[in-house]
């Protein structure tokens, strides 16, 4: 019977001590203290809680930069089906096709960087929030100073902001890489590097220019697919079948040639007579080629058109076709008719022409 008594008075004690919480009984039964067992869930659960929040952040952390790396990984194979390439990339040559590779994997490397430390402040700040929540913060005031501040700082840095989107969208719509020659509008030239905020290009000259994203408006790309030459000659008022039928024989010997034949995506074409001027007929030459073979292709193909015209003879003829320019008003030593005036190499009474 005494027995009895202490049993129901000890679990008396612990419904007193602890109410129902099942941690803080049994703490009590093993040490028999009180504050140790009401402390119990301050000295076990919470901390095991902040470990537990700390570990899934790093876990889910780690799964989401693993799936952005496979994913970057996957997009920068060279064996991707041609229905997922971009169609600028389907319409390359086999020679510029395997430059594109690496490419796309510079492109993919730089946004799963980007992905990755958007990943990283996520999953981080989430789990802060969630840890000062576990240490009794009230988290309704923070929040709220927070979008405070960030309206302020949205209203501050709008053009950082304009500047940082617009070089994440560039990235991924691939509009231009380090070693692409662009016109950016002020800028023209090489581009050196590309980051999210800046872009840098160096021009003809030498001059580095630096350029905000958020500033470029247009952007027109000579590296990307193909580049079109086009080559206009004179012909004077020779007859322009025998022209085009020169000139289309000079343009498909540089088209064959084995030193420029894999920089042709299409075979050159003389399309005929383009204009005509007070001096005669233009020819005009088109060629499909590469776009880092444009220009190239096009000084071969002005060196064989004019070297065809020369072998030829017509390059004569059309010299020998054009008039000497004559003045308007005859100069005062001029003794000739009154309605004519005299020619450039007529001689002055001086004997000077």
């Amino acid at each position: 019977m005494p027995d009895l008594l202490d049993s129901t008075e000890v679990a008396k004690a612990v419904t007193d001590a602890c109410g129902n919480d099942a941690l803080c009984k049994q703490v009590f039964v093993w040490t028999g203290n009180q504050w140790l067992a009401n402390s119990s869930y301050v000295i076990v659960i919470k901390p095991l809680r902040v470990i537990a929040i700390i570990l899934i952040a790093i876990l889910v952390r780690w799964l989401l930069h693993r799936a952005i790396s496979r994913l970057a990984a996957s997009t920068s194979r060279a064996a991707m089906p041609a229905l997922l390439r971009p169609l600028k990339e389907k319409a390359t040559t086999a020679e510029e096709g395997q430059f594109i590779p690496e490419r796309r994997r510079q492109r993919a490397e730089a946004i799963g960087s980007v992905l990755r430390n958007f990943v990283s402040a996520l999953v981080f700040t989430m789990a802060a929030l969630l840890l000062l929540s576990e240490f009794g913060f009230d988290l309704a005031p923070l929040l709220a100073s927070a979008g405070i501040v960030g309206v302020a700082i949205g209203f501050g840095a709008q053009s950082l902001v304009k500047d940082l989107i617009a070089g994440l969208f560039m990235l991924l719509e691939d509009q231009y890489g380090v070693g692409d020659t662009v016109d950016l509008g002020e800028a023209t030239g090489v581009v050196e590097s590309v980051g999210l905020r800046i872009t840098t290009v160096r021009d003809s000259r030498g001059v580095l220019w630096y350029i905000r994203n958020g500033e470029i408006v247009r952007v027109g790309n000579k590296s990307q697919g193909w580049a079109m030459v086009v080559i206009d000659i004179p012909i004077g008022f020779v007859a322009s079948e025998e022209a085009v039928a020169v000139l289309r024989r000079a343009a498909e010997l540089v088209a064959t040639s084995a030193e420029h034949a894999t920089e042709f995506i299409e075979p050159p074409d003389v399309v005929g007579v383009e204009q005509l001027t007070v001096d005669g007929a233009v020819i005009r030459t088109i060629a499909k080629t590469s776009a880092d073979s444009q220009g190239v292709v096009q000084r071969e193909l002005r060196r064989a058109l004019t070297e065809a015209m020369d072998v030829s003879g017509l390059s004569e003829r059309i010299a020998a076709s054009r008039l000497g320019p004559r003045a308007a008003v005859p100069p005062p030593w001029y003794t000739g008719p009154e309605n004519s005036s005299p020619s450039m190499d007529e001689p002055r009474p001086d004997g000077s022409i």
